[in-house]
C-alpha cells in the first residue's frame, strides 16, 4: 500500500507516523511544499521573544530523522497542485520539474494561512507573518536589529503572543484587533482582564478598530499603520495575525467538498472523494457543544485527527470515531493564564441553547498557604438540567488544571451535580479541599434545582427600575466602593435587621451582591427562608466591576 501525506508538521505527520507503527510494509510518501516538515509551530512567537534561544528546538524532526526513525519518505520544496481522484494521482511541483504521483490513499493536511484583510499596501515588506521557522527567524533579527516600535494586527493566541513577544524583547506595542475586545471568544468580562495585563506589560491595545492602510514614512525609517478611526501608528516591524482560512483551493478544485473554504470529512476523516482523507486546519469540524460546523485550527485535534485516520485506513474494525472539537486552548499573557472550553455566551445564543453561567473568584490553593492568588472562573451549565456547556478562566496559577478537568467533564458529558463528588488532589500548596472544580458542581447544582438564583452585573440598570439592590459586605469594604443609593447591610447583620430590608425594600424584590458571590449565597437563603423574592448577583462586586468598570462606584 502506498500512503501519500500532503502536508507535515501536527495531523499529516500524526498520520505519516501512526501508519508506520500499524504497517512496516507500507510505502509512505510525506510531500512538503515547506522546508521544515515537523516543527513546534506553536513555539514560534516564544523563539522571537527569546525565552526560546535555539533555532533547532523549534525542529522537531528532520527528514533524515524520520527516515531514521519510522522509515518515512520525506520531500520537502514539493508542492501538490493538482489531485485526479478518478486516476488517484497528484500532480506535485518539485525544485526540478512536476510530476505525477499516484496513491492507494490520499491523506490530505494543507494546513491554513494567514488571512489577508483589505489593507492598503498589505504587501508592504515590513509586514510579516508568524507562522513558519522561516517567519520565526526573520522576524526574530527584525526585533534585535535594533528596532523600537512594533504592531501586532489581531489579537487572537498568535497575536496575543506575538504582542507579549515583541514587548519582552522591549520594544513598545500596539496591538489592533477589530473585534470590540482582545482574544474575541473569550467572554467581555474577563478580557477586560486580559487587556489590563496587556497594557500593565507595556502593549497598548486599539479595539474595536481596523487597520485600513500601511503607509511607508518618506525617509524610510518606519511606517503609519492606520487605522479606520484615523489613528497613526509608526511602526518598523508589521505582524499580520488576522485569522486564518483552509489552504484548500487546490483540492477544491479537484472535487474535494468543501465548505467556506474547509473540507468536509466524516466521523474517520474521509471526504467525498474514494480513499481521499483530510485532517487538521483545513477541515471542517462539527462542535460539540452547539453542532455547528467550523474549521478548528488547534494542534492537539490535528494531531489527533491525523493519528484517527491512519488507523481507519490501516485497520478499520479498530479505529475509533474523531471526536467533535471543544476548542479547548490556553495562552499566557504576562503573569496571566487565559483558558478557555466548549461553548461561550455567544456560541450559546446563536444554538438557542439555555444556560446559566456561574461566576466564580477561587484562589488556585489553600487561601491559608502563602501565595494564594484568586482566578476567575466563568462556566456555564445547561439551564435544565447542569450539563457543562463550557468554560473560561483567567488567574495567575491554576487556570490550567481547572480548564483541562472542566474540558474533561464535557466530554464525559457530566452535570453540574456530578462535579461535587469529583475526588481531586489536595494539598495545600496545591489546592483546597472543596477545589474550585467542586465548587462549580455546588453553585451550578444550586443554581439548577432552585436553592440558588442568580442575577447579572449587566441586567443592573434594568433592575434598579424594579428591584431593591443590597450591599452585604463589610462597612470597610463597602467604604472602597459601591454601587450609588445602595445601602449596606452586612450578611452577618442581616438576621437582626430583617424588618429594615422589609421596609427598605418596599415590597420590591431584592437583589443582593457581596464581593465575589459567597455571602450574598448567605444572605440569600436568609431573605429567602424570611420569604422574600430574592437573588444573588452572579461573580460579586468582582464581576461587576469587569462588566461596567469602576466609574460608576462612589466612596
Amino acid at each position: 500500500m502506498r500512503i501519500v501525506v500532503v502536508g507535515g508538521v501536527a495531523a499529516g505527520m500524526s498520520a505519516a507516523a501512526r501508519a508506520r507503527r500499524l504497517d512496516e510494509n507500507a510505502e509512505i510518501i510525506i510531500l512538503e511544499r515547506g522546508e521544515h516538515v515537523s516543527f513546534a509551530n506553536c513555539g514560534l512567537p516564544y523563539y522571537v521573544g527569546g525565552e526560546i534561544t535555539s533555532q533547532s528546538k523549534l525542529l522537531v524532526q528532520t527528514p533524515q530523522s524520520l527516515h531514521n526513525s519510522l522509515n518515512l519518505d520525506v520531500r520537502t520544496h514539493h508542492n501538490v497542485i493538482g489531485l485526479d481522484a478518478a486516476a488517484k494521482e497528484v500532480t506535485v511541483q518539485t525544485p526540478q520539474a512536476q510530476e505525477k504521483l499516484s496513491y492507494d490513499a490520499l491523506i490530505l493536511a494543507p494546513g491554513a494561512v494567514a488571512a489577508r484583510p483589505s489593507i492598503a499596501d498589505l504587501t508592504n515588506p515590513r509586514v510579516t507573518t508568524l507562522r513558519t521557522v522561516d517567519d520565526a527567524v526573520k522576524l526574530r533579527d527584525t526585533v534585535t536589529s535594533g528596532i523600537t516600535r512594533g504592531v501586532v494586527l489581531g489579537a487572537g493566541f498568535i497575536g496575543l503572543e506575538a504582542a507579549e513577544a515583541l514587548a519582552h524583547r522591549g520594544l513598545a506595542v500596539d496591538l489592533v484587533e477589530y473585534a470590540p475586545h482582545v482574544l474575541p471568544p473569550l467572554e467581555d468580562e474577563l478580557a477586560v482582564r486580559v487587556a489590563r495585563e496587556l497594557t500593565r506589560i507595556g502593549v497598548t491595545v486599539h479595539s474595536g478598530v481596523a487597520a485600513t492602510a500601511i503607509e511607508e514614512h518618506a525617509d524610510g525609517a518606519a511606517a503609519d499603520v492606520v487605522l479606520s478611526d484615523g489613528t497613526r501608528i509608526p511602526s518598523e516591524t508589521i505582524v499580520l495575525s488576522a485569522g486564518v482560512r483552509p489552504d484548500t483551493a487546490v483540492f477544491e478544485a479537484a472535487g474535494v467538498a468543501c465548505e467556506r473554504g474547509a473540507i468536509i470529512v466524516d466521523e474517520h476523516g474521509r471526504t467525498n472523494l474514494p480513499d481521499v482523507y483530510a485532517a487538521g486546519d483545513a477541515t471542517l469540524s462539527t462542535d460539540a457543544v452547539t453542532g455547528v460546523r467550523r474549521p478548528v485550527a488547534l494542534a492537539g485535534p490535528a494531531n489527533r485527527a491525523g493519528r484517527q485516520i491512519a488507523d481507519f485506513i490501516i485497520r478499520p474494525e479498530h479505529a475509533q470515531p474523531i471526536p467533535s472539537a471543544l476548542g479547548t486552548a490556553i495562552v499566557r499573557v504576562g503573569e496571566l493564564t487565559v483558558a478557555m472550553t466548549g461553548a461561550n455566551r455567544r456560541a450559546l445564543d446563536s444554538a438557542g441553547i439555555e444556560y446559566h453561567t456561574l461566576h466564580l473568584h477561587p484562589a488556585q490553593h489553600a487561601g491559608y498557604f502563602p501565595g494564594a492568588t484568586t482566578m476567575a472562573l466563568i462556566v456555564h451549565i445547561r439551564a435544565n438540567d447542569g450539563l457543562i456547556l463550557g468554560a473560561q478562566a483567567v488567574g495567575k496559577e491554576g487556570v490550567d488544571k481547572r480548564i483541562d478537568v472542566l474540558a474533561t467533564t464535557i466530554r464525559a458529558h457530566m452535570r453540574a451535580a456530578d462535579l461535587i463528588d469529583l475526588d481531586l488532589a489536595y494539598a495545600p500548596p496545591y489546592g483546597s479541599a472543596k477545589d474550585a472544580i467542586n465548587m462549580v458542581g455546588m453553585v451550578g447544582s444550586n443554581v439548577v434545582d432552585g436553592t440558588l438564583k442568580l442575577w447579572y452585573a449587566e441586567d443592573l440598570a434594568e433592575l434598579q427600575k424594579s428591584c431593591f439592590i443590597l450591599d452585604v459586605r463589610t462597612p470597610r469594604e463597602y467604604a472602597t466602593g459601591h454601587l450609588p443609593g445602595v445601602p449596606n447591610i452586612p450578611h452577618v447583620e442581616l438576621r437582626e435587621r430583617l424588618d429594615e430590608v422589609k421596609r427598605l425594600a418596599g415590597g420590591r424584590p431584592v437583589r443582593i451582591l457581596c464581593q465575589s458571590g459567597v455571602r450574598s449565597y448567605i444572605a440569600h437563603r436568609i431573605l429567602v427562608n424570611a420569604g422574600f423574592d430574592s437573588a444573588s448577583m452572579s461573580g460579586g462586586m468582582n464581576t461587576l466591576v469587569d462588566v461596567l468598570g469602576t466609574s460608576l462606584l462612589e466612596k
